[in-house]
């Protein structure tokens, strides 16, 4: 069992696709669970059946949460900046959770391959069936 992970909006996703509980398959794997208020507002805006919706809000409620104060939103203006300079154009969501991910000094589980381009950051590849 890995010991933490900020879990990007496509794994929780992914697993109510699947029908999984992402509180029983992401605590099977991980000690802690790190989330943040974009990885919330991607997941929980897309969620169609109102009581499914209430039980994914309070299981985030549970998780630990990185704050995203100015100095965050600092950091991921830097870190978008930079990686535009490099040609790397990332969508603006995700420099945000990669640069919570960075704050917390956790990697980010995701199916997304462009994290890998971010500097500093872990990446833990979500399995596909």
């Amino acid at each position: 069992m890995a010991s933490a992970a900020l879990v990007d909006s496509n794994v929780f996703i992914a697993l109510t696709r699947r029908r999984e509980d992402s509180s029983l398959w992401l605590g099977s794997r991980f000690e802690d669970i790190y989330t943040c208020g974009m990885v919330r507002l991607e997941v929980l805006r897309g969620m169609k059946n109102p009581r499914e919706r209430d039980a994914m809000a309070a299981f985030f409620n549970v998780l630990c949460n990185v704050p995203t104060d100015n100095n965050l939103w600092e950091q991921a203006a830097e870190l978008g900046w930079e990686l535009d300079r490099r040609g790397l154009i990332i969508p603006g969501p995700d420099i945000l959770i990669a640069a919570c991910a960075l704050r917390a000094g956790v990697p980010v589980m995701t199916a997304d391959k462009h994290f890998d381009d971010i500097p500093g950051l872990m990446v833990i590849a979500f399995p596909t069936p």
